[in-house]
């Protein structure tokens, strides 16, 4: 996962753009399904585009949803931690 810290602000909110990898395949029953590798998330569309285009909203709002119950649950102090991993190119 290739995380970019560009901050935009909303009001109050910061938000951070990242980066994630989909894997767009042609479905057998016609259009195109969308997997995030590193999400638990997926989505589909008639087209590559509304594929994309839904991918990307089921991924803002996975990520919203989480963030919003990490929030009530964490009491202790936030670290973020960077880890190395082996590089797999995508074909």
């Amino acid at each position: 996962m290739d995380v970019e810290f560009y901050c935009m602000y909303y009001g109050e909110k910061a938000m951070v753009v990242r980066k994630f990898t989909v894997v767009l395949e042609a479905a057998e029953e016609g259009g195109y399904i969308a997997t995030c590798l590193e999400l638990p998330v997926a989505s589909q569309g008639e087209t590559r585009e509304e594929a994309l285009n839904n991918i990307k909203e089921a991924i803002e709002g996975y990520l919203e949803v989480k963030a919003e119950l990490l929030s009530r649950k964490i009491k202790g102090e936030r670290i973020e931690v960077v880890v190395e991993a082996p590089y797999t190119p995508m074909a």
